[in-house]
């Protein structure tokens, strides 16, 4: 049966020593108390595996031998290759008789640590255990490091080995294990939150939460309470105190997505809360401490974002100390092999089926094309194709890609007037749909163009379809 003693503030965690000899035990207990939280004693092999495979210690000191006279270390070599079995990455520090150099070798040989004779010297085996359970911490912080970096299952990773994405690579890598908020600029569908989340997953703050507010989705006589809570009786609606997304984001990293669709007159407050740290809820006098990292985004050109009569400089100075600006499809054409590939393989394993094979002709037809909704139309375009393939390669004309930008500009130029038609539906809807192709599906721009704001035309968008 083990015993334990436990110590706060110590270094590490947990040590369990194995040995047969209680006075070995007392003495290993007594010595490591300073250095552990929890100290577990044990004389029984099976009581150390059970006690490994529970609990994980940072070293697990091990005899060679346990059944009394025997001196060939069997026993405790036997139970070395269990325990690193059952745990490869398992600390052990085998405990040898006097001269025991032979078993210490065979048990570095199986994968033991480290080795103390005994008796030993307290300073020995202090620095000899210490040297270990630090070697344990830094493989853990090392599978943590690579968990965290790697984008989870069914996420989609930021694809591309082109120069401009080469840097956006770059600037994440970089800018990720900083506090310093950054501001991702891109075209829509070129993959701003999917930046965001590689900078949240590089962060220091990456086992903490990544909360998302997408303000081109939020009605703007809303967004207030949602940016920064409200108290009961604030308003009409205003039923019960809310937390807003800044404050449940303490902690961690907030999103702010299409950031260039806050109101005007809402911006000031953001800008206190990130200088102050603090948010005031709507209704109330008290301001609450948070501890956040911003990220922003937005489809907004930088010529539109630099306009006072859009943006306050003030606030974008405080979003944007590092900038990172994601190029177009259409501007990194060399990438769109690799994200056909990967986009097959992830829709015919969510479907079930085999990836479709593509003709020369269909590759070359990916490749020309302008992606006018960049990476997400083209994620669209090959998810319909896995769905609609039949056993022949795809041709150019499953892909539904249409004519090429110039050819299709050219038609345009030469079309006869259209024939007047005053149904608004019809009208509203056409002149939508211009707006965007004009603009390269642009939404800032194409709104500004129709005299909307963002979230209006948002709306209109999802009423018709677009």
């Amino acid at each position: 049966m083990g015993r334990g003693t436990m110590e706060r503030g110590a270094e590490f965690d947990l040590c369990v020593v194995a040995d047969d000899d209680e006075d070995i035990l007392t003495a290993a207990r007594l010595l490591l108390r300073g250095l552990f939280r929890e100290v577990v004693t044990l004389s029984s092999p099976d009581a150390a595996l059970a006690v490994a495979a529970e609990r994980a210690p940072d070293v697990l000191l091990l005899d060679a031998n346990f059944a009394r006279g025997a001196t060939d270390a069997a026993e405790g070599l036997a139970l070395l290759d269990r325990l690193l079995a059952q745990d490869p990455d398992l600390i052990v520090v085998m405990i040898t008789a006097h001269a025991g150099v032979n078993v210490a070798v065979e048990a570095m040989k199986r994968g033991a640590t480290d080795f103390v004779s005994k008796p030993w010297s307290n300073e020995r085996l202090l620095a000899t255990v210490r040297t270990a359970a630090s070697l344990r911490r830094s493989r853990r912080e090392a599978t943590r490091a690579q968990a965290v970096a790697a984008p989870p299952p069914g996420e989609t990773p930021l694809i591309g080995d082109s120069p401009a994405m080469a840097r956006v690579h770059s600037l994440i890598a970089r800018a990720g294990p900083t506090e310093a908020n950054v501001l991702v600029l891109g075209e829509n569908g070129t993959g701003k939150e999917l930046v965001a989340r590689a900078l949240h997953r590089h962060s220091r703050r990456a086992e903490r939460p990544m909360l998302t507010v997408d303000l081109g989705a939020v009605a703007s006589e809303l967004i207030d309470s949602e940016l920064f809570g409200h108290v009961k009786g604030s308003f009409t609606d205003a039923k019960a105190d809310r937390i807003g997304r800044i404050q449940a984001a303490d902690g961690g990293t907030l999103f702010l997505d299409e950031i260039g669709n806050l109101p005007l007159h809402l911006q000031p407050k953001l800008l206190t809360a990130l200088e102050q740290r603090r948010v005031t809820p709507v209704g109330s006098n008290r301001s609450i401490p948070v501890d956040i990292r911003v990220i922003a985004a937005t489809n907004m050109t930088p010529e539109m974002l630099r306009d006072p009569r859009h943006f306050r400089q003030d606030l974008l100075f405080r979003l944007n100390t590092v900038e990172i600006e994601l190029p177009p499809l259409r501007e990194r054409r060399e990438d769109v092999p690799a994200l056909v590939d990967h986009f097959l393989q992830l829709y015919a394993h969510r479907y079930g089926r085999p990836a479709p094979m593509l003709t020369v002709e269909a590759r070359s037809a990916l490749a020309a094309h302008d992606w006018p909704g960049n990476v997400r139309a083209l994620r669209h375009a090959v998810e319909r194709a896995v769905i609609l393939a039949g056993e022949a390669p795809l041709t150019p004309a499953d892909l539904a890609l249409g004519p090429p930008a110039a050819v299709r500009i050219a038609a345009e130029a030469v079309q006869p007037p259209v024939v007047a038609d005053y149904n608004l539906e019809r009208v509203e809807r056409r002149l939508v749909e211009e707006a965007l192709r004009k603009h390269g599906y642009n939404i800032s721009a194409a709104a500004g163009e129709l005299g909307l704001s963002r979230a209006a035309l948002y709306r209109r968008m999802e009423k018709h379809g677009l």
